[in-house]
């Protein structure tokens, strides 16, 4: 099977498609067979290993000081189980899937992967109907980063959200989901992106390049900082009382709860994930130049399995 692998950190051009051997489930796994992943920002950044100073060496003991440990990147994905091991309940062959390789010593820019039933990290869902493959894949990571933070500052109906960064993954899944929640959202973007995320159902919008959001006299219950770009003490501006600030630069920890409810959601088609572009496997340096550029909105795809 094909596999994008990477040995040493750097640009794009550490990045070769190879072939390794197809793994076989064990008796608590799943074998699926990926039809699509995605590239994030975080895929990036561990390939390029570009980290703040403050935090590098931390950062390389972690994934690897000399080499990635971890050589084939990728942090979601969909597909259908193509083989279930002895001791497997909840899945059988041919069921359409959605999930995380979270913990697991392979990513998901592969064709194939054995993941276990039941995992403390990651997750593992039966695919929404309402998505398709493409669209599936770019669930979980996005998705369960904006939905573990929104319950972190305790969003309810009726609430001002601002969400900074609302264009890219995280904050297009904020912005539906606390739309969904019933409350009002402020979208902070470029100008070129203001139409997308009114189109995700941000009730205002504001360019960041021609006003600063700190200095709005409306005030929020919540603060949303879906790109690290932006502090508590410049958010505290523009707070209620008692407001609160989350940020996609704290620790996070979904789990297979944030999943199915992302999943409960999609079927409910009050959320879908924005995809800015996709590609082939064959086009995965491509992809992380176009996502090293920082000007991704939404998701980028890629298909493993042509749709």
């Amino acid at each position: 099977m094909k596999a994008a692998v990477y040995k040493k950190y750097g640009s794009p051009a550490v990045l070769k498609l190879v072939d390794i051997e197809k793994p076989q489930p064990k008796d608590n796994e799943v074998l699926v067979k990926i039809y699509a992943t995605t590239v994030t920002s975080g895929d990036t950044r561990l390939r390029s290993s570009n980290f703040p100073p403050s935090v590098w060496l931390f950062v390389r003991l972690i994934y690897g000081l000399f080499k990635p440990k971890k050589e084939i990147l990728g942090h979601e994905f969909s597909g259908i189980v193509e083989a279930v091991g002895k001791d497997v309940t909840k899945y059988k062959v041919g069921d359409e899937v959605v999930g995380t390789p979270t913990m697991l010593n392979t990513g998901s820019h592969i064709e194939y992967l054995c993941i276990p039933e039941n995992r403390k990290k990651g997750g593992l869902a039966l695919k929404p109907k309402t998505l398709n493959f493409n669209e599936a894949a770019a669930l979980p990571i996005g998705g369960m980063t904006a939905l573990f933070l929104l319950q972190k500052a305790k969003l309810s109906k009726d609430q001002k959200v601002l969400i900074y960064g609302a264009s890219g993954s995280v904050g297009s899944f904020a912005i539906q989901i606390a739309n969904a929640q019933g409350a009002k959202v402020m979208a902070v973007c470029s100008s070129s992106n203001l139409k997308m995320v009114k189109s995700l159902g941000a009730d205002s919008t504001l360019d960041y390049r021609n006003q600063d959001y700190s200095l709005l006299e409306e005030k929020f219950d919540i603060v949303f900082d879906a790109v690290g770009m932006t502090s508590k003490s410049k958010a505290k501006k523009v707070l209620k009382q008692g407001g609160q600030f989350v940020s996609v630069q704290s620790i996070t920890n979904p789990k297979q709860e944030h999943l199915e409810e992302l999943c409960k959601l999609s079927e409910e088609s009050k959320i879908k994930p924005f995809i800015d572009k996709t590609f082939l496997f064959a086009e995965i340096r491509e992809a992380h130049e176009y996502v090293d550029q920082g000007r991704k909105k939404g998701n980028a795809v890629i298909e493993i399995v042509k749709m």
